[in-house]
């Protein structure tokens, strides 16, 4: 049960950096800043930093992405990190890099 729990927090620890690191990749390719991200939800960059850094609801995570113009799960992983391979049943993993590889029976 310990190995479990921990192994669950480990995961929400990866979760809340990619999440982070996505939205700086975000907030870069679209030229903004955190204070302008935090100025567009009507909040503070502390706030924004706090937030991101804790556990964001769905419903900030979906203001966040509103605000940013792009779908939520942009969020977590860019186009092309999921875009399917030229053969449509290779997916690459967006947090290993390794292809996962679709059989259709």
């Amino acid at each position: 049960m310990i190995i479990q729990i921990t192994v669950i927090c480990i995961f929400v620890e990866i979760l809340k950096r990619i999440l982070m690191n996505r939205i700086k990749e975000i907030l870069k390719e679209k030229g903004l800043t955190q204070q302008e991200l935090a100025d567009m939800l009507g909040v503070t960059r502390i706030s924004i930093v706090k937030t991101l850094a804790g556990n964001p609801s769905q419903e900030t995570l979906e203001k966040i992405a509103t605000a940013l113009n792009v779908p939520i799960w942009q969020l977590f992983a860019s186009p092309e990190e999921v875009r399917p391979k030229s053969d449509a049943l290779t997916l690459t993993c967006p947090h290993c890099g390794k292809d996962i590889n679709i059989k259709v029976e």
